[in-house]
């Protein structure tokens, strides 16, 4: 054996370290393999297909029956969709070049058939400023429709298409009056273009007054929370039985969309101005046959110390001229005499002329109603036939 000083350059001892260093050296490949092999198949995801166990659809559950609301609220939308339609709005543009005038989609809005007639109700402001509209029933069927007459004081509209008989199908009709907060209701419409659209909610207010397009306010209005978005407008607001009883017309949200407070034109306004609009193409006003102001009205009442609305003048040959009724004057020094002061129509206070026009309103030409009236300090019940407005 040689050696150098005292390190040996073989026999067992040498042999046996060898061996353990190549067996380590193959359990340290083995365990980095092991390593590297998990990292490709479950973290790269390389070859994980043919590790993924085999695996079949889930067994689904029976579901049992429909709740007794739901299957009344799907029957009442299959009873009442083809009742609704889907309006289209159009405008004309006029070609620059060749001058030729084309119809282009202007909006959209909802609407219901309201007879067998072909007369369709929607919102005023849905067909405004249109030169033309195509109403879609719910089959998809579409028709040009002409306008038959506008109410913007009521937000409220009347279209008519020539679509056959068979497909027109009017919607139930309802009564606002005896409402109650917290009954359901449901709106259908074409929100953001998406027809037959069926929301749910309650009536969560009643007696709401909203201003109209034509600036004055439109009274006794539904409140709703059901969801009702552009596109909405004109719809119907249906009760749990699927009689209208409202025309979705505005909603208040600072975004534009829903935010739970929707509001509806009452029934008992939209079946009292509506077959005016046929009949006439507008609404037929009964009149008193007085003047009114209302800055000089509350000028003069507050100074007397009273309530009510102040007769400026009195038509000649008019209901309020036959009545008796007084206007305001002046006296011989210069001073005003008030006139008659409108404190109450059939027991229903008016303060202002917009209550006073409001419950007039609501009265059709030929009714006789009685005007509680303050003269001087006497305090007089006054009988008067209403008249057309001209």
């Amino acid at each position: 054996m040689r050696s150098v000083g005292s390190w040996s350059l073989s026999g067992p001892g040498v042999r046996g370290a060898g061996a353990r260093f190549r067996i380590t050296t193959v359990l340290l490949g083995v365990a980095l393999g092991l390593v590297l092999g998990y990292w490709l198949f479950r973290v790269m995801g390389i070859g994980v297909g043919f590790w993924r166990p085999r695996s079949a659809p889930r067994p689904v559950v029976a579901r049992g029956d429909l709740a007794a609301d739901e299957k009344a609220t799907i029957d009442l939308f299959r009873a009442v969709g083809p009742s609704v339609v889907y309006i289209t709005t159009l405008t004309e543009r006029v070609n620059f070049w060749t001058r030729s005038v084309t119809e282009i989609p202007a909006g959209t809005g909802s609407g219901f058939l309201w007879d067998e007639e072909g007369h369709v109700v929607t919102n005023f402001h849905v067909v405004q400023g249109a030169s033309a509209a195509v109403v879609t029933l719910s089959g998809h069927s579409s028709y040009k429709a002409a306008l038959v007459g506008g109410a913007p004081q009521y937000d409220l509209a009347v279209l008519r298409i020539g679509a056959p008989r068979d497909l027109l199908k009017p919607l139930p009709l309802g009564t606002s009056h005896d409402l109650a907060v917290g009954q359901k209701v449901f709106a259908i419409g074409n929100p953001f273009g998406l027809d037959q659209t069926l929301t749910t909610g309650i009536v969560s207010a009643l007696g709401r007054s909203i201003q109209s397009v034509s600036g004055r306010p439109i009274e006794d209005v539904i409140q709703t929370d059901a969801a009702i978005n552009p596109g909405n407008s004109g719809g119907p607001l249906l009760d749990s039985a699927g009689r209208l009883i409202g025309v979705n017309t505005a909603i208040f949200s600072p975004s534009g969309s829903s935010a739970g407070i929707g509001f509806a034109v009452p029934v008992d306004t939209v079946n009292r101005v509506v077959p005016q609009l046929i009949s006439h193409g507008r609404v037929v006003r009964p009149q008193l046959g007085v003047r009114l102001d209302d800055r000089l009205s509350a000028y003069l009442t507050a100074e007397l110390g009273v309530e009510g609305v102040v007769i400026m003048s009195v038509t000649s040959n008019s209901p309020a001229a036959a009545a008796g009724l007084r206007g305001t004057e002046r006296d011989a020094d210069g001073s005003i005499v008030p006139g008659d002061i409108i404190q109450a129509v059939d027991d229903v206070p008016v303060r202002s002329v917009d209550q006073l026009t409001a419950v007039m309103e609501k009265h059709k030409v030929g009714d006789t109603v009685s005007l509680h009236v303050l003269r001087g300090r006497r305090s007089l019940t006054i009988p008067l036939t209403l008249q057309a407005a001209s």
